[in-house]
Order: C-alpha cells, then structure tokens, then sequence
C-alpha cells in the first residue's frame, strides 16, 4: 500500500473554498466614499469604525496633500 503523502491538496483547497463561501460579510457589502483629494472611491476599513463620519481621504498621502481650500479657519491667519 503506497503512502499517503501529509496533506492532501484537493481536501485542502475544498476547505479553504468552504470556509470563504461561510463568511457571513464581503467587501462588496461595505459602505464607500469618494476621497476628496484623488476622486476615488475607498471602502469602510474596520480602524475607521469610531469616525467613518469624518473620514475625508483615501489615505495619508491623500491627506497630506489636500486642497489647499480645505484648511480650517485658525490655520489661514
């Protein structure tokens, strides 16, 4: 009888499958905004969940970036 080798892919590949299809969320379902400063769309990310009303940019880079318009009143005396 010839041995079976540690692992077998096909069972691995069918329970990775199994336990993705159970997931109960996806990206497709997240709420998304449009950045200010680029014009892309970027989706709801679990650190934003205290302030996701705030969020404004995509990124840091956006942020840092930002139109110029966009600074608060004590910062253009």
């Amino acid at each position: 009888m010839p041995a079976e080798p540690p692992f077998a892919p096909a069972r691995t590949a069918t329970l990775s499958f199994t336990r993705f299809a159970l997931t109960s969320h996806s990206k497709a379902n997240l709420p998304t905004k449009l950045c200010l400063t680029c014009g892309r769309p970027f989706a709801y990310r679990k650190k934003w969940r205290n302030c996701w009303d705030e969020v404004k940019y995509c990124g840091e880079k956006c942020q840092r970036n930002r139109p110029k318009s966009e600074l608060p009143a004590s910062a253009q005396a």
